[in-house]
């Protein structure tokens, strides 16, 4: 049974981080490097050569900055090549983990899976890791201002664990009172309110930061909805089910 959940995983958790990746090439990757032109500085550059660096290996500067500033800035991928490359890595370790939890939710569970069902769970994982974080802590583009990281995966943290419990006690079990609580846990982050910074704003243009929100939600639906799918799919297909029924 372990065997048949692990390569259940790798495999959906891999071609969904794939599938995703290839999305965001289309979507979210160009709104985050416009908006990392506003975070370093403004969409209007100017070009600096590095000294014993060809031509092609120019870097481009805030017009304000100078070369020490950009050498003291934290690493990040090129963009390109490497930068896609580094997302397909983070997008198919993301895939892999998550993978991980659904098959267990599935095995915990007791239940036979399919695709379709598989994608329900995918729903509901989207619900409790994405969705509802979303309604305190809405994906920032890069540039804004936001509360200090520790508050806000905290507060993530407590929001996930919260909407989980909760659509655990509405879904899965019959009493009122039970579905009661579970909307009232669900409720609980959002009552306490998530970390938000004393002045809202940023180098980044509200319509590109709104455009980038609305995007990335979209694209984590379907990197859930796939990876559901797929879950359920190869469950099924490796047997999982008559492991089950076992």
């Amino acid at each position: 049974m372990i065997r048949k959940v692990f390569t259940t995983a790798l495999l959906a958790g891999f071609l969904a981080g794939l599938i995703i990746s290839l999305v965001q090439e289309f979507t979210t990757t160009p709104l985050i490097l416009h908006a990392e032109e506003y975070e370093n500085g403004g969409p209007e550059k100017a070009a600096y050569s590095l000294p014993g660096l060809k031509g092609e290996a120019q870097v481009f500067l805030a017009s304000s900055g100078s070369v020490a500033e950009h050498q003291e800035r934290e690493w990040s991928p090129a963009d390109g090549i490497e930068r896609s490359l580094y997302t397909l890595g983070a997008n198919t370790i993301a895939g892999i983990g998550f993978s991980l939890l659904l098959v267990a939710a599935f095995t915990l569970h007791g239940r036979p899976v399919n695709g379709r069902t598989g994608l329900l769970w995918g729903i509901a994982g989207f619900t409790a890791f994405a969705l509802a974080p979303a309604l305190g802590l809405p994906p920032e583009a890069p540039g804004a201002i936001a509360a200090d990281l520790p508050l806000r995966q905290g507060w993530w943290a407590l929001t996930v664990a919260c909407t989980a419990t909760g659509l655990w006690l509405i879904f899965f079990r019959s009493q009122w009172v039970l579905n009661i609580l579970g909307l009232a846990v669900i409720a609980l982050p959002h009552v306490i309110g998530a970390p938000h910074p004393a002045e809202i704003g940023g180098n980044t243009p509200p319509e590109l930061a709104a455009q980038f929100t609305a995007s990335s939600l979209v694209v984590t639906a379907l990197f859930w909805a796939v990876m559901g799918w797929l879950n359920g799919t190869l469950f099924a297909r490796f047997g999982g089910n008559d492991a089950l029924a076992g």
